[in-house]
Order: C-alpha cells, then structure tokens, then sequence
C-alpha cells in the first residue's frame, strides 16, 4: 500500500530538497537541475529528510517504469525548466515513448495507460525565469488522474510531416479543456501541452536568487 502523498512529500522533505537546490546553485548558478541530477537531489532529499538510504533506490536512467522508490512508493520525476517555461500551464516533453507497435489511436492510449500505471506519484521541478538573475521554482505533484483522462479520448492525425503522422487531441473534463496530448511522429514521444497549474497540487514555490 503506498504513502499518501503529505506524508511522503512532507515538510522534511520539502525542506532538505530546497536546500539542496539553492545548493546546487552555488556551483551552477545559471543551469536549473533536470534530468539525472534532479533525480539524484530528490533522492539525497528523500535521505537527508531521514528514510534510509536502503529505502531510498533510484531506477537505472531512461528505463521505462518509475524513476525512483521510495519504501515500496515508485516515483517519476519530471523537470520544466526552460526559458519558456509558463506561470500557470505545465508542459511535459516526454511523459513516455511509443516507439514501438501501432500507430494508432487505440495502441497509444493504451501504451500511455499502461505507463501511467508503472508508477504512484508524478513530481515536478518548474523553473520559471523571472530575468537573468532571478528563478521562480515551483514542486508540484501532477495527479495520474488528471493525465489518466485520455482514456477518454480518440487522437487525430495533425501536421504534415511525411511518413508517419503525428497524433493529437484536446483532452476534456466533462466541458472543460485540461491539456493537449500529442504524440510525435518523429520520435515517437508522448507529450503534453498546457495543462493547467489549477489541476496540480502545488507542493512549494520559492525564489532564487542568481548570482550574474
């Protein structure tokens, strides 16, 4: 059974992965923490916050299933920190990639589905540039329901891009637009598009400061 989510992204940890940020700063002041090393702060967080460190495991990089366990709570992790980075919508570069198996509708909803189902918590780092001296960071947990809701949904041939074609839709709750998802027939990635703050649960936001 796993942790709620107050208890698993409590103060502590909240506290001890800040930290760790404005830490990182200190030898990249301009570089925001994403990939491999923002996975590798949440776990030293997850440390410092007092689990031990045999509870704490992180997933060998770009395997398909959860970034991180934490007890027996998987975790996927997730960075947003590019200079067009939005106040109040969520972008997600490569939720998963299907780049294997049809390229349908029905097979990459299902593909999406499955992958959502590889893991109980989705955290996000946010880097929002305020100027070159300044970051507005935001933690949030996007819900899997939220992002389960293209069950919902047929996707749709979009662009013009010869070969194979990339798929998208606008994903509704009831009458009301949440994101876009799309699926990119290049490389094959799940992405998703202005998703609204509003639906994720902001766990802190804090400045830093940046030294010019």
């Amino acid at each position: 059974m796993g942790l709620e989510t107050n208890s698993l992204f409590d103060d502590r940890f909240l506290a001890a992965l800040k930290t760790l940020i404005e830490t990182h700063h200190t030898l990249y002041p301009h570089i925001s923490p994403q990939g491999v090393f923002f996975e590798s702060l949440v776990a030293r967080a997850f440390r410092n916050a007092g689990w031990p460190a045999q509870q704490v495991i992180l997933s060998t990089a770009n395997t398909p299933r959860h970034d991180l366990l934490v007890g027996d709570v998987k975790v996927s992790l997730k960075t947003e920190t590019g200079a067009g980075t939005a106040q109040n919508h969520i972008s997600i570069t490569k939720l998963c990639t299907t780049e294997a198996g049809l390229w349908d509708s029905a097979h990459l909803i299902q593909h999406t589905l499955a992958h959502l189902s590889r893991y109980e918590h989705l955290l996000m780092l946010r880097a929002i540039w305020q100027h070159k001296s300044l970051i507005h960071y935001q933690l949030i947990e996007i819900p899997l329901g939220v992002l389960r809701l293209v069950q919902n949904t047929e996707v749709q041939p979009v662009g013009k891009r010869p070969g194979r074609q990339s798929m998208a839709a606008d994903i509704f709750d009831n009458d009301q637009r949440v994101f876009r998802v799309h699926y990119d027939g290049a490389d094959g990635k799940c992405q998703i598009h202005r998703l609204s703050i509003d639906r994720c649960l902001m766990l802190a936001e804090w400045d830093q400061p940046l030294s010019i």
